[in-house]
Protein backbone atom coordinates (compact mmCIF):
# COMPACT_ATOMS: atom_id res chain seq x y z
CA UNK A 1 0.00 0.00 0.00
CA UNK A 2 1.81 2.93 -1.07
CA UNK A 3 1.69 5.81 1.40
CA UNK A 4 0.18 8.47 -0.72
CA UNK A 5 -2.99 8.77 1.64
CA UNK A 6 -1.33 8.91 4.51
CA UNK A 7 -0.68 12.62 4.59
CA UNK A 8 0.47 15.95 2.85
CA UNK A 9 3.77 15.21 1.83
CA UNK A 10 4.29 18.88 0.67
CA UNK A 11 2.86 22.54 2.33
CA UNK A 12 0.07 23.49 1.61
CA UNK A 13 0.23 25.31 -2.24
CA UNK A 14 -1.06 28.53 -0.37
CA UNK A 15 2.51 28.83 1.00
CA UNK A 16 4.50 28.66 -2.35
CA UNK A 17 1.56 31.37 -3.57
CA UNK A 18 2.68 35.01 -4.43
CA UNK A 19 1.14 37.87 -2.65
CA UNK A 20 -2.44 38.68 -4.43
CA UNK A 21 -2.11 41.78 -6.69
CA UNK A 22 -3.28 45.15 -5.48
CA UNK A 23 -5.53 45.13 -8.66
CA UNK A 24 -6.63 42.46 -11.48
CA UNK A 25 -7.44 44.23 -15.07
CA UNK A 26 -11.04 43.41 -16.10
CA UNK A 27 -9.50 41.22 -19.13
CA UNK A 28 -7.37 39.34 -16.12
CA UNK A 29 -10.69 38.87 -13.71
CA UNK A 30 -12.97 37.85 -17.54
CA UNK A 31 -10.17 35.31 -18.19
CA UNK A 32 -9.93 33.90 -14.39
CA UNK A 33 -13.81 33.69 -14.36
CA UNK A 34 -13.83 31.61 -17.62
CA UNK A 35 -10.86 29.37 -16.19
CA UNK A 36 -13.10 28.65 -13.06
CA UNK A 37 -15.74 27.27 -15.42
CA UNK A 38 -13.60 24.72 -16.67
CA UNK A 39 -13.51 24.99 -19.67
CA UNK A 40 -13.35 22.05 -22.83
CA UNK A 41 -10.63 22.04 -24.99
CA UNK A 42 -11.90 24.17 -27.16
CA UNK A 43 -12.83 26.25 -24.90
CA UNK A 44 -9.02 26.73 -23.43
CA UNK A 45 -7.97 27.47 -26.69
CA UNK A 46 -10.21 30.39 -27.09
CA UNK A 47 -9.10 31.76 -23.71
CA UNK A 48 -5.46 31.23 -24.99
CA UNK A 49 -5.96 33.58 -27.81
CA UNK A 50 -7.33 35.91 -25.21
CA UNK A 51 -4.24 35.96 -22.85
CA UNK A 52 -2.34 36.81 -25.50
CA UNK A 53 -4.32 39.46 -27.12
CA UNK A 54 -4.12 41.41 -23.50
CA UNK A 55 -0.88 40.72 -22.62
CA UNK A 56 -1.42 38.22 -19.88
CA UNK A 57 0.90 36.01 -20.08
CA UNK A 58 3.33 37.95 -17.47
CA UNK A 59 -0.07 37.92 -14.81
CA UNK A 60 1.49 34.99 -12.42
CA UNK A 61 -2.56 34.23 -11.09
CA UNK A 62 -3.63 33.97 -14.90
CA UNK A 63 -0.52 31.73 -16.00
CA UNK A 64 -1.29 29.25 -13.20
CA UNK A 65 -4.89 28.91 -13.68
CA UNK A 66 -4.75 28.25 -17.09
CA UNK A 67 -2.27 25.38 -16.22
CA UNK A 68 -4.88 24.40 -13.50
CA UNK A 69 -7.00 24.43 -16.02
CA UNK A 70 -5.75 22.10 -18.65
CA UNK A 71 -4.83 19.63 -15.50
CA UNK A 72 -8.42 19.47 -15.10
CA UNK A 73 -9.17 19.13 -19.10
CA UNK A 74 -6.62 16.26 -19.03
CA UNK A 75 -4.85 18.78 -21.21
CA UNK A 76 -1.41 18.15 -20.04
CA UNK A 77 0.61 18.67 -23.25
CA UNK A 78 -1.23 21.82 -23.88
CA UNK A 79 -0.25 23.02 -20.50
CA UNK A 80 3.66 22.09 -21.46
CA UNK A 81 2.94 24.22 -24.55
CA UNK A 82 1.50 26.86 -22.82
CA UNK A 83 3.90 26.89 -19.79
CA UNK A 84 7.02 26.93 -22.94
CA UNK A 85 5.91 30.01 -24.08
CA UNK A 86 6.03 32.18 -20.95
CA UNK A 87 8.19 35.07 -20.54
CA UNK A 88 11.59 34.26 -19.14
CA UNK A 89 11.23 35.97 -15.90
CA UNK A 90 8.50 33.40 -14.33
CA UNK A 91 7.02 32.93 -10.77
CA UNK A 92 8.06 29.76 -9.22
CA UNK A 93 4.01 29.74 -7.98
CA UNK A 94 3.62 29.33 -11.95
CA UNK A 95 6.35 26.67 -12.14
CA UNK A 96 4.82 24.59 -9.05
CA UNK A 97 1.54 24.51 -10.78
CA UNK A 98 2.87 22.61 -13.71
CA UNK A 99 4.95 20.48 -11.91
CA UNK A 100 1.88 19.91 -9.34
CA UNK A 101 0.12 18.55 -12.22
CA UNK A 102 2.49 16.55 -13.84
CA UNK A 103 3.58 14.61 -10.67
CA UNK A 104 0.25 13.93 -9.77
CA UNK A 105 -0.76 12.51 -13.21
CA UNK A 106 -1.15 8.74 -13.52
CA UNK A 107 0.88 8.60 -16.41
CA UNK A 108 4.59 7.99 -16.73
CA UNK A 109 5.19 10.04 -19.69
CA UNK A 110 3.76 13.14 -17.95
CA UNK A 111 5.59 12.51 -14.27
CA UNK A 112 9.11 12.35 -16.59
CA UNK A 113 8.81 15.87 -17.74
CA UNK A 114 8.84 17.07 -14.05
CA UNK A 115 12.81 17.05 -14.41
CA UNK A 116 13.32 19.01 -18.10
CA UNK A 117 10.83 21.59 -16.05
CA UNK A 118 12.86 21.74 -13.30
CA UNK A 119 15.82 22.43 -15.31
CA UNK A 120 13.81 24.73 -17.07
CA UNK A 121 12.99 26.48 -13.52
CA UNK A 122 16.73 26.83 -13.07
CA UNK A 123 17.42 28.08 -16.26
CA UNK A 124 15.38 30.88 -16.25
CA UNK A 125 16.90 31.86 -12.61
CA UNK A 126 13.64 30.86 -10.90
CA UNK A 127 14.62 29.68 -7.10
CA UNK A 128 13.02 26.46 -6.06
CA UNK A 129 11.13 26.52 -3.12
CA UNK A 130 10.22 24.09 -0.19
CA UNK A 131 6.79 23.22 -2.66
CA UNK A 132 9.13 21.94 -5.79
CA UNK A 133 11.09 19.91 -4.44
CA UNK A 134 8.70 17.29 -3.16
CA UNK A 135 6.86 17.52 -6.59
CA UNK A 136 10.45 16.89 -8.54
CA UNK A 137 11.06 14.17 -6.00
CA UNK A 138 7.39 12.33 -6.19
CA UNK A 139 8.14 12.11 -9.74
CA UNK A 140 11.50 10.41 -9.48
CA UNK A 141 10.45 8.34 -6.65
CA UNK A 142 7.50 7.19 -8.75
CA UNK A 143 9.68 6.80 -12.23
CA UNK A 144 12.50 5.22 -9.24
CA UNK A 145 14.87 7.41 -11.07
CA UNK A 146 17.71 7.62 -7.89
CA UNK A 147 20.46 8.69 -9.57
CA UNK A 148 18.53 11.64 -10.42
CA UNK A 149 17.04 12.36 -7.21
CA UNK A 150 20.51 11.80 -5.41
CA UNK A 151 21.16 15.17 -7.69
CA UNK A 152 18.04 16.79 -6.30
CA UNK A 153 19.04 15.60 -2.82
CA UNK A 154 21.76 17.85 -3.42
CA UNK A 155 19.91 20.85 -4.69
CA UNK A 156 18.12 20.39 -1.46
CA UNK A 157 20.84 20.81 0.76
CA UNK A 158 22.31 23.61 -1.11
CA UNK A 159 19.33 25.54 -1.32
CA UNK A 160 18.79 25.92 2.51
CA UNK A 161 15.73 23.23 2.21
CA UNK A 162 17.17 19.84 3.45
CA UNK A 163 15.44 20.48 7.31
CA UNK A 164 12.36 20.71 5.97
CA UNK A 165 9.93 18.07 6.85
CA UNK A 166 8.04 18.15 3.86
CA UNK A 167 11.02 18.20 1.80
CA UNK A 168 12.83 15.34 3.98
CA UNK A 169 9.48 13.33 3.79
CA UNK A 170 9.46 13.60 0.06
CA UNK A 171 13.35 12.45 0.14
CA UNK A 172 12.62 9.42 2.05
CA UNK A 173 9.75 8.14 -0.32
CA UNK A 174 12.62 8.77 -2.80
CA UNK A 175 15.02 6.48 -1.59
CA UNK A 176 12.19 4.26 0.09
CA UNK A 177 10.68 3.37 -3.14
CA UNK A 178 14.14 2.73 -5.02
CA UNK A 179 14.96 0.14 -2.40
CA UNK A 180 17.71 2.24 -1.27
CA UNK A 181 17.23 1.71 2.80
CA UNK A 182 20.47 2.47 3.73
CA UNK A 183 20.31 5.85 2.57
CA UNK A 184 16.51 5.87 3.99
CA UNK A 185 17.73 5.06 7.62
CA UNK A 186 20.74 7.64 7.29
CA UNK A 187 18.10 10.64 6.09
CA UNK A 188 15.53 9.58 8.86
CA UNK A 189 18.01 9.13 12.04
CA UNK A 190 18.99 12.60 11.28
CA UNK A 191 15.86 14.06 11.07
CA UNK A 192 14.93 16.44 13.67
CA UNK A 193 11.62 16.10 14.04
CA UNK A 194 9.17 13.42 12.66
CA UNK A 195 5.50 12.85 11.89
CA UNK A 196 3.28 9.71 10.51
CA UNK A 197 4.44 10.13 6.98
CA UNK A 198 8.09 10.01 8.09
CA UNK A 199 7.64 6.63 9.96
CA UNK A 200 4.84 5.49 7.33
CA UNK A 201 7.83 5.92 4.38
CA UNK A 202 10.09 4.16 6.21
CA UNK A 203 7.78 0.99 7.65
CA UNK A 204 6.75 0.89 3.89
CA UNK A 205 10.12 1.06 2.23
CA UNK A 206 10.87 -2.17 5.05
CA UNK A 207 8.33 -4.12 4.18
CA UNK A 208 8.66 -3.72 0.05
CA UNK A 209 12.21 -4.58 0.61
CA UNK A 210 11.64 -7.85 2.65
CA UNK A 211 12.83 -6.32 5.90
CA UNK A 212 10.10 -7.48 7.65
CA UNK A 213 11.50 -7.70 10.98
CA UNK A 214 12.89 -3.88 10.82
CA UNK A 215 9.70 -2.75 9.88
CA UNK A 216 7.72 -4.08 12.86
CA UNK A 217 10.55 -2.82 15.06
CA UNK A 218 9.88 0.77 13.30
CA UNK A 219 6.29 0.42 14.15
CA UNK A 220 7.09 -0.26 17.89
CA UNK A 221 9.51 2.86 17.93
CA UNK A 222 6.79 5.01 16.42
CA UNK A 223 4.73 3.94 19.08
CA UNK A 224 7.45 4.70 22.18
CA UNK A 225 7.69 8.28 20.34
CA UNK A 226 4.43 9.24 20.72
CA UNK A 227 3.69 9.58 17.47
CA UNK A 228 -0.13 8.58 16.85
CA UNK A 229 0.11 5.94 13.28
CA UNK A 230 -2.70 6.89 10.16
CA UNK A 231 -4.51 4.20 8.53
CA UNK A 232 -1.65 3.72 6.01
CA UNK A 233 0.16 3.09 8.69
CA UNK A 234 -1.28 0.25 9.71
CA UNK A 235 -2.17 -0.99 6.52
CA UNK A 236 1.64 -1.45 6.03
CA UNK A 237 2.46 -2.87 9.63
CA UNK A 238 -0.24 -5.37 8.98
CA UNK A 239 0.77 -6.49 5.97
CA UNK A 240 4.19 -6.78 7.29
CA UNK A 241 2.98 -8.83 10.09
CA UNK A 242 1.38 -10.87 7.31
CA UNK A 243 4.38 -11.60 5.50
CA UNK A 244 6.24 -12.52 8.60
CA UNK A 245 3.61 -14.32 10.41
CA UNK A 246 3.30 -12.16 13.56
CA UNK A 247 0.57 -13.47 14.73
CA UNK A 248 0.59 -11.74 17.81
CA UNK A 249 1.50 -7.84 16.64
CA UNK A 250 -0.89 -8.07 14.24
CA UNK A 251 -3.96 -9.13 16.48
CA UNK A 252 -2.41 -5.99 18.57
CA UNK A 253 -2.41 -3.93 15.82
CA UNK A 254 -6.33 -5.12 15.33
CA UNK A 255 -7.10 -4.22 18.84
CA UNK A 256 -5.41 -0.78 18.48
CA UNK A 257 -7.73 -0.25 15.49
CA UNK A 258 -10.90 -1.38 17.26
CA UNK A 259 -9.87 1.28 20.30
CA UNK A 260 -9.73 3.86 17.73
CA UNK A 261 -13.00 3.35 16.62
CA UNK A 262 -11.81 2.87 13.09
CA UNK A 263 -13.98 1.69 10.56
CA UNK A 264 -12.75 -1.04 8.69
CA UNK A 265 -13.12 0.04 5.49
CA UNK A 266 -11.48 -2.17 2.21
CA UNK A 267 -8.44 -1.69 2.30
CA UNK A 268 -7.30 -2.01 6.22
CA UNK A 269 -9.93 -4.96 6.40
CA UNK A 270 -8.55 -7.12 3.31
CA UNK A 271 -5.25 -6.57 4.82
CA UNK A 272 -6.39 -7.82 8.12
CA UNK A 273 -8.30 -10.43 6.18
CA UNK A 274 -5.35 -11.68 4.74
CA UNK A 275 -3.16 -11.57 7.72
CA UNK A 276 -5.03 -13.90 9.67
CA UNK A 277 -5.33 -16.05 7.36
CA UNK A 278 -1.67 -16.42 6.28
CA UNK A 279 -1.10 -16.98 10.11
CA UNK A 280 -3.57 -19.67 9.92
CA UNK A 281 -6.02 -18.12 11.75
CA UNK A 282 -9.13 -18.83 9.16
CA UNK A 283 -12.27 -18.02 11.62
CA UNK A 284 -10.88 -14.92 12.47
CA UNK A 285 -10.63 -14.04 8.89
CA UNK A 286 -13.73 -14.97 8.27
CA UNK A 287 -14.67 -12.28 11.52
CA UNK A 288 -12.95 -9.59 9.96
CA UNK A 289 -14.48 -10.32 6.99
CA UNK A 290 -18.02 -10.56 7.90
CA UNK A 291 -17.51 -6.79 9.61
CA UNK A 292 -16.66 -5.35 6.47
CA UNK A 293 -19.41 -3.29 4.78
CA UNK A 294 -17.62 -2.87 1.50
CA UNK A 295 -15.73 -5.59 0.30
CA UNK A 296 -13.31 -5.72 -3.82
CA UNK A 297 -11.79 -8.80 -5.24
CA UNK A 298 -8.75 -8.63 -3.22
CA UNK A 299 -10.88 -9.28 0.02
CA UNK A 300 -11.85 -12.21 -1.50
CA UNK A 301 -8.77 -13.65 -3.01
CA UNK A 302 -7.38 -12.78 0.68
CA UNK A 303 -10.07 -15.19 2.43
CA UNK A 304 -10.42 -17.62 0.05
CA UNK A 305 -6.37 -18.30 0.07
CA UNK A 306 -6.17 -18.23 3.70
CA UNK A 307 -9.04 -20.92 3.79
CA UNK A 308 -7.33 -23.12 1.41
CA UNK A 309 -4.10 -22.52 3.22
CA UNK A 310 -5.67 -22.76 7.16
CA UNK A 311 -8.99 -24.75 6.79
CA UNK A 312 -9.45 -27.01 4.15
CA UNK A 313 -9.43 -26.39 0.25
CA UNK A 314 -13.32 -27.67 -0.19
CA UNK A 315 -14.00 -24.65 2.17
CA UNK A 316 -11.92 -22.28 0.43
CA UNK A 317 -13.57 -23.36 -2.76
CA UNK A 318 -17.31 -23.19 -1.44
CA UNK A 319 -16.51 -19.14 -0.89
CA UNK A 320 -15.19 -18.94 -4.60
CA UNK A 321 -18.93 -20.37 -5.53
CA UNK A 322 -20.35 -17.26 -2.66
CA UNK A 323 -18.11 -15.02 -4.57
CA UNK A 324 -19.56 -16.09 -7.70
CA UNK A 325 -22.79 -16.00 -7.13
CA UNK A 326 -22.70 -12.38 -5.15
CA UNK A 327 -21.44 -10.79 -8.54
CA UNK A 328 -17.72 -10.25 -7.82
CA UNK A 329 -16.05 -10.62 -10.79
CA UNK A 330 -13.02 -12.84 -10.00
CA UNK A 331 -8.97 -11.71 -11.20
CA UNK A 332 -6.37 -13.99 -12.08
CA UNK A 333 -5.17 -14.62 -8.65
CA UNK A 334 -8.70 -16.05 -7.84
CA UNK A 335 -8.19 -18.04 -10.17
CA UNK A 336 -4.78 -19.49 -10.05
CA UNK A 337 -6.07 -19.77 -5.98
CA UNK A 338 -9.25 -22.14 -6.66
CA UNK A 339 -7.21 -24.31 -9.06
CA UNK A 340 -4.50 -24.50 -6.37
CA UNK A 341 -7.44 -25.25 -3.96
CA UNK A 342 -8.48 -28.04 -6.44
CA UNK A 343 -5.50 -29.98 -6.64
CA UNK A 344 -5.10 -29.99 -3.14
CA UNK A 345 -8.40 -31.63 -3.00
CA UNK A 346 -7.92 -33.79 -5.87
CA UNK A 347 -11.12 -32.23 -7.13
CA UNK A 348 -10.33 -33.08 -11.04
CA UNK A 349 -13.84 -32.23 -12.21
CA UNK A 350 -14.24 -28.92 -10.56
CA UNK A 351 -10.89 -28.01 -11.53
CA UNK A 352 -11.36 -29.23 -15.34
CA UNK A 353 -14.73 -26.92 -15.95
CA UNK A 354 -12.53 -24.05 -13.86
CA UNK A 355 -10.38 -24.46 -16.85
CA UNK A 356 -12.50 -24.99 -19.19
CA UNK A 357 -14.16 -21.86 -18.33
CA UNK A 358 -10.92 -19.87 -18.32
CA UNK A 359 -10.18 -20.78 -21.34
CA UNK A 360 -13.15 -20.03 -23.23
CA UNK A 361 -13.58 -16.55 -21.71
CA UNK A 362 -15.95 -16.70 -18.98
CA UNK A 363 -13.81 -14.51 -16.51
CA UNK A 364 -12.85 -11.77 -19.00
CA UNK A 365 -9.12 -12.51 -19.00
CA UNK A 366 -6.42 -15.18 -20.75
CA UNK A 367 -5.20 -17.90 -18.99
CA UNK A 368 -1.11 -17.26 -17.48
CA UNK A 369 1.36 -19.43 -17.22
CA UNK A 370 0.58 -19.83 -13.66
CA UNK A 371 -2.55 -21.10 -14.63
CA UNK A 372 -1.59 -23.66 -16.38
CA UNK A 373 0.96 -25.04 -13.87
CA UNK A 374 -1.96 -25.09 -11.19
CA UNK A 375 -3.73 -27.20 -14.13
CA UNK A 376 -0.70 -29.40 -14.74
CA UNK A 377 -0.07 -29.99 -10.94
CA UNK A 378 -3.94 -30.91 -10.37
CA UNK A 379 -3.44 -33.49 -13.48
CA UNK A 380 -0.13 -34.48 -12.10
CA UNK A 381 -1.04 -35.10 -8.22
CA UNK A 382 -4.19 -37.12 -9.92
CA UNK A 383 -1.54 -39.63 -12.05
CA UNK A 384 -3.28 -38.41 -15.40
CA UNK A 385 0.50 -37.36 -16.67
CA UNK A 386 -0.47 -37.94 -20.30
CA UNK A 387 -3.46 -35.64 -19.87
CA UNK A 388 -1.07 -33.26 -18.16
CA UNK A 389 1.62 -33.20 -21.18
CA UNK A 390 -1.52 -32.74 -23.83
CA UNK A 391 -2.14 -29.69 -21.55
CA UNK A 392 1.64 -28.13 -21.89
CA UNK A 393 1.67 -29.07 -25.82
CA UNK A 394 -1.54 -26.76 -25.76
CA UNK A 395 -0.24 -23.56 -24.18
CA UNK A 396 -0.26 -20.79 -26.45
CA UNK A 397 2.82 -19.27 -25.62
CA UNK A 398 6.38 -20.29 -24.94
CA UNK A 399 6.81 -23.11 -22.11
CA UNK A 400 8.92 -21.65 -18.96
CA UNK A 401 10.04 -23.29 -16.00
CA UNK A 402 7.05 -22.99 -14.05
CA UNK A 403 5.08 -25.67 -15.75
CA UNK A 404 7.81 -28.25 -16.58
CA UNK A 405 8.39 -27.79 -12.82
CA UNK A 406 5.42 -28.90 -12.28
CA UNK A 407 5.20 -31.72 -14.46
CA UNK A 408 8.62 -32.92 -13.16
CA UNK A 409 7.42 -32.88 -9.52
CA UNK A 410 3.87 -35.08 -10.88
CA UNK A 411 6.13 -37.18 -12.32
CA UNK A 412 8.72 -37.96 -9.63
CA UNK A 413 5.68 -38.75 -6.84
CA UNK A 414 3.99 -41.14 -9.40
CA UNK A 415 7.55 -42.65 -10.08
CA UNK A 416 7.39 -41.83 -13.75
CA UNK A 417 11.38 -41.87 -14.62
CA UNK A 418 10.50 -41.38 -18.15
CA UNK A 419 8.86 -38.57 -18.52
CA UNK A 420 10.99 -37.13 -15.24
CA UNK A 421 13.95 -37.31 -17.46
CA UNK A 422 12.15 -35.80 -20.44
CA UNK A 423 10.70 -32.94 -18.31
CA UNK A 424 14.31 -32.39 -16.25
CA UNK A 425 15.90 -32.21 -19.95
CA UNK A 426 12.84 -29.19 -21.02
CA UNK A 427 14.39 -27.58 -17.86
CA UNK A 428 17.66 -27.62 -18.51
CA UNK A 429 16.82 -26.28 -22.39
CA UNK A 430 15.08 -23.52 -20.73
CA UNK A 431 17.32 -22.61 -18.00
CA UNK A 432 20.66 -24.07 -18.75
CA UNK A 433 22.66 -21.72 -16.55
CA UNK A 434 20.40 -23.87 -13.49
CA UNK A 435 22.72 -26.36 -11.78
CA UNK A 436 19.64 -27.82 -10.00
CA UNK A 437 17.56 -28.05 -13.26
CA UNK A 438 21.11 -30.43 -14.55
CA UNK A 439 21.15 -32.37 -10.85
CA UNK A 440 17.64 -33.65 -11.47
CA UNK A 441 18.41 -34.44 -15.27
CA UNK A 442 21.37 -36.40 -14.05
CA UNK A 443 19.42 -37.95 -11.34
CA UNK A 444 16.42 -38.83 -13.61
CA UNK A 445 19.09 -40.30 -16.16
CA UNK A 446 20.16 -42.62 -13.30
CA UNK A 447 16.92 -43.53 -11.98
CA UNK A 448 16.53 -45.30 -15.80
CA UNK A 449 20.09 -46.90 -15.61
CA UNK A 450 21.26 -44.01 -17.91
CA UNK A 451 24.83 -43.94 -16.36
CA UNK A 452 26.45 -43.41 -19.73
CA UNK A 453 24.49 -40.08 -19.73
CA UNK A 454 24.37 -39.42 -16.17
CA UNK A 455 27.72 -39.03 -15.94
CA UNK A 456 27.84 -37.14 -19.00
CA UNK A 457 25.50 -34.14 -17.27
CA UNK A 458 27.96 -34.47 -14.03
CA UNK A 459 31.17 -33.50 -16.21
CA UNK A 460 29.51 -31.21 -18.08
CA UNK A 461 28.79 -29.26 -14.79
CA UNK A 462 32.41 -29.51 -13.64
CA UNK A 463 33.57 -28.61 -16.69
CA UNK A 464 31.54 -25.51 -16.15
CA UNK A 465 32.40 -24.55 -12.71
CA UNK A 466 36.19 -24.69 -13.85
CA UNK A 467 35.56 -22.22 -16.57
CA UNK A 468 33.44 -20.38 -13.59
CA UNK A 469 36.68 -20.20 -11.28
CA UNK A 470 39.22 -19.71 -14.31
CA UNK A 471 37.31 -16.16 -15.59
CA UNK A 472 38.19 -14.85 -12.17
CA UNK A 473 41.68 -15.36 -13.16
CA UNK A 474 41.01 -14.25 -16.47
CA UNK A 475 39.53 -10.68 -14.57
CA UNK A 476 36.27 -11.66 -15.86
CA UNK A 477 33.98 -8.70 -14.64
CA UNK A 478 30.62 -11.84 -14.65
CA UNK A 479 31.89 -13.31 -11.32
CA UNK A 480 29.19 -16.17 -10.99
CA UNK A 481 31.55 -17.83 -8.50
CA UNK A 482 33.75 -17.02 -5.12
CA UNK A 483 36.76 -15.23 -6.01
CA UNK A 484 40.29 -15.99 -4.65
CA UNK A 485 41.03 -15.22 -1.24
CA UNK A 486 43.91 -13.11 -1.93
CA UNK A 487 42.80 -10.28 -4.57
CA UNK A 488 46.82 -9.81 -5.14
CA UNK A 489 46.49 -13.21 -7.19
CA UNK A 490 44.27 -12.67 -9.57
CA UNK A 491 46.64 -11.20 -12.82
Amino acid sequence: MSRRGSGSDAPSSSSAAPPPPPRLSAAAQSVLRLLAACPSSSGLRQIHAQVLIHGLCRSTWVASSFIGACNSAQLLPYALFFFSHLPDKLHVFVCNSLLRALAHSPSPESSSRCLPVYSHLLRASVRPNNYTFPLVLKSLADLQLLAQGRSIHAHVVRAGHGGDIYVQNSMLNLYSSCGEMAACEQLFDEMRMRDAVSWTTIIEGYRKAGQLDEALVAFERMQFAGTAPNRVTVVNAVAACAARGALEMGVWIHDYVRRRGWELDVVMGTSLVDMYGKCGRAEDSLVVFSAMSERNVYTWNSLIRGLALAKSSEEALRWFSKMEKEGIQADAVTLIVALSACSHAGLVGAGRELFRKLLGGSFGFSAGVKHYGCMIDLLGRAGLLDEAVEVIEQMPFKTNPVVYGSLLSACRARGDAVLSSLAAEKLVELDPENTAYRILLSNSYAALGRWGEAEEVRRLMREKQLGKVQSWAAGSLVHTSKPPADPTMVS
